[in-house]
Formats: C-alpha cells, sequence, structure tokens
C-alpha cells in the first residue's frame, strides 16, 4: 500500500474526538512530503520530497513497479559505478588481449570520470559529453572500446537491478562511427619491389603474404608443419601474440582456423627457404602467459634464432624495405639520432593483404571463397570491403542490358532490325 506523509504537520486527536493539526518538531526543516510504499518483501520503504504531487506520483509509481514485478531498489542505485566496473572487467569471457585492452582502456578513460559516481546519478548528457571530449583526443577505436565498456559496466548494474534502464542507451547518445575509406591494392611492381628489398632471410614471408593473404602474426606463426606441398594447401591455425610484456601462441582471429590455397609461385618460394634456413624449433604458452606450452617448427625467424616480434620487424626489415622500394621517403633523425620513418596505416603489412584479395578476384575467386581464405567471420564485410576491387562491374553490367534488350531481330523482309526501347 503507498501513502504520503506529512513530515512538518500532524494530527493531533484532543479528549471528545476533536482532531487538530499541529506542528511537529520538523516543521520548516528538510523536506516536507514523504512518499511510503512497501517494496516486494512487505517493508516499507520511503523518500522525501519538496512537493506533495512529487511524493505522490513517486509512491504511486513504486507500488505500481512492485504490481507488475518491475521493482527496482532505489538505494541500489546508490552504489558506485567502481564496484560495477571491477565486476564487469573480472566476469568478461574474452580472449586475454581482449581482457588487457579492456581493462587498459577502463583505466585510461573510464574510471577517472565514473568511477566514483553513483550509478543511478549518471545521465545521458554526461555520457555524451565524455564523448565529445574523448572525440578532441584519441580516435574512434578508442571511443568505440570505451563506449562499449562504459556501456557493459551500465548493463550490468540494470542486470543487477541497481538501474531500471541504462542512461548509455538513451538516443541522445551517440558514438562516432569509424570513417570507411576505400582501399587501393598495391601494382604488382610495387609489392615485387618490397619483396625484393627484404634481405635473403625473410624474403619469404612477403612472398607468402602477397601470395596466401595471411595476417601478420599468422605468418610469424606459420611453421613447417603447416604447409602441405602435395595438396598445396597451408593450414593457418596459429599466430604468435603479443600479450602484456609477453608472447604467446594463439589462434588466429575470429578463433578460427582455416585453409589457404598455396599457389606454385609461393610453395616453390618456401622449398627454397626451407633449404637455406631450417626452421626454428620455438616453444610458447597457448593463449595465455600461463598456457601450456606448444612448441612448432617456426618457418620465419631473427639471426639470433629467436621467433619475430611485430614491432622489430616493422622498424628493422618493413619499413627500410619500403624505404628501398621508394613506397615512403628516407627516415629522418631524431634528437637522440634514432630513424624516424614516415608512415600511415596505408603502408603496412597489411597492404599485401589487400593485394591478395584484389589479384584473387580478378582471378574470377568469389567473394564467399575470398572471405574463407582470409578469416573472415562474415562475408559481408569481405564484399563492403573488397566489393569495389571486382573486376569489370560495369562491362557486365552493359552488356547485359544490351544481350536483353537490343538483340537483332528479323524483319518481315528478311532484313535486321534493332529491338529495343522506344525503337
Amino acid at each position: 500500500m503507498a501513502f504520503v506523509k506529512d513530515l512538518w504537520m500532524k494530527t493531533v486527536r484532543h479528549p471528545g474526538g476533536r482532531k487538530e493539526k499541529v506542528r511537529t518538531a520538523r516543521h520548516g526543516k528538510g523536506k516536507r512530503w514523504l512518499a511510503v510504499w512497501e517494496n516486494p518483501d512487505g517493508r516499507e520503504q520511503s523518500e522525501a520530497y519538496e512537493r506533495k504531487a512529487d511524493a505522490e506520483k513517486k509512491a504511486s509509481a513504486m507500488q505500481a513497479d512492485v504490481a507488475r514485478g518491475d521493482y527496482i531498489d532505489p538505494n541500489a542505485g546508490k552504489q558506485l559505478f567502481g564496484g560495477f566496473g571491477g565486476r564487469w572487467l573480472s566476469s568478461r569471457m574474452v580472449d586475454p588481449s581482449t581482457a588487457i585492452r579492456y581493462e587498459y582502456i577502463y583505466r585510461l578513460h573510464v574510471e577517472p570520470v565514473f568511477a566514483r559516481r553513483q550509478v543511478k546519478s549518471i545521465k545521458p548528457s554526461e555520457i555524451q559529453a565524455w564523448i565529445s571530449d574523448l572525440s578532441q583526443r584519441v580516435g574512434t577505436s578508442t571511443i568505440q572500446t570505451a563506449f562499449l565498456v562504459l556501456q557493459g559496466i551500465l548493463d550490468l548494474a540494470v542486470a543487477d537491478e541497481a538501474l531500471k534502464k541504462s542512461p548509455a542507451k538513451s538516443p541522445i547518445v551517440q558514438v562516432p562511427k569509424r570513417a570507411t575509406e576505400e582501399i587501393h591494392a598495391w601494382s604488382d611492381q610495387r609489392v615485387q619491389a618490397v619483396i625484393d628489398a627484404h634481405p635473403d632471410l625473410l624474403r619469404t614471408l612477403p612472398i607468402v603474404g602477397a601470395g596466401c593473404g595471411l595476417r601478420q602474426g599468422e605468418l610469424f606463426g606459420l611453421a613447417l608443419e603447416d604447409i602441405d606441398f602435395e595438396e598445396k594447401l597451408i593450414r593457418v591455425r596459429r599466430q604468435v601474440k603479443k600479450l602484456g610484456a609477453g608472447y604467446v601462441y594463439a589462434l588466429p582471429k575470429n578463433d578460427r582456423e582455416r585453409l589457404v590455397p598455396l599457389p606454385d609461385w609461393v610453395a616453390e618460394a618456401l622449398r627454397v627457404h626451407v633449404a637455406r634456413s631450417e626452421p626454428l624449433v620455438c616453444t610458447l604458452p597457448w593463449e595465455k602467459p600461463n598456457g601450456k606450452l606448444r612448441t612448432h617448427n617456426l618457418l620465419f625467424r631473427w639471426t639470433d634464432d629467436h621467433f619475430i616480434k611485430a614491432r622489430s620487424y616493422s622498424e628493422t626489415v618493413w619499413k627500410p624495405a619500403l624505404v628501398t622500394a621508394g613506397v615512403i621517403p628516407v627516415p629522418s633523425k631524431d634528437p637522440r639520432a634514432r630513424q624516424r620513418f614516415e608512415t600511415t596505416r596505408k603502408e603496412g603489412l597489411h597492404q599485401l593483404r589487400h593485394y591478395y584479395a584484389s589479384i584473387s578476384l580478378v582471378g574470377g575467386v568469389s567473394i564467399k571463397e575470398l572471405a574463407e581464405y582470409l578469416g573472415h567471420a562474415d562475408p559481408g564485410f569481405t564484399l563492403r570491403t573488397y566489393a569495389h576491387m571486382m573486376p569489370g562491374s560495369h562491362d557486365r553490367a552493359r552488356r547485359a542490358v544490351d544481350d536483353r534488350l537490343f538483340r537483332p531481330r528479323a524483319a518481315s523482309d528478311g532484313t535486321a532490325t534493332e529491338q529495343g526501347a522506344g525503337r
């Protein structure tokens, strides 16, 4: 049962039955009206208001929530956001590298703003202001991850009945979308120049990248036992992955192994490479730093018999090769005489993967097949990324119309005329 109580006045019953309104000890102090209702456990709860109408509205609404089974304890919303943040981070069932990124983003961008706030006090307008502030300092990808973390924590608060609904899901909260740029594949000449600029020990690595479309970590984790020369296939089964301060073997992106056709050009390069450079027997933990140790015969390695690390390869092999091939300018020197290369995301090793996609489409490989070879979880993503590289689409469209609507037909006098609209 819900009702409203006046905290400033009370009714006194005199002998004989006369009633009188008198002031309470609280008269003129604090809020006057107390909304009172019974929670699902049958216990009274209350909240004070300045105006009687507000108290009546609150009492009625809370009792209606109890009747519908939608009741949320108002005191639960006083819990701090930081408490839910810690529980959310520890409950994520994601791979270790994703967990590390979530923790980093939370600590750097979410915790300083929201951790000490009561979850019920966080407003959609404040979330939007936070997003706008982030957009002045970090990239779109970081903003999207930070919002994902914030939204997940608030969803946990809703699930734990500390909130009725998440302020992050208000229509006024808008997260910037990553700008889509049309990918332009490198020419055959540029790819060959970059390959030629690699040192002998690692020249086969970009050949496999360009000829089979493997990701960077997959190239570093490629082992001799993954190559089937007889069936002309590569089994992409792992990547070398940086995890915190260490490295592990892990499944390829999207946790999917896959088969990729092995072209004769790549197969011959691999045979020569294996004959000249014995594979590296390398042992690393699987998926996490304390994971079960696995040993593989890695095809590519440094001269000091260590596995290849992405940053070292980029700075000491890939970027110098780009300079030699004329893709980027000669590096400058910083005050400590260290080389500084001028590169963007458009000059990374991933360009070889784009090249593979482009020549595959030109060769008639379907989008569905290409998605499987690239390890994309969704062929729709492959289509959105590479559809513009599909050859001759305009010509095919023209021919399709011409072949159907403008076919020659025989006239009654035996001469040929053209059939078409408006003729």
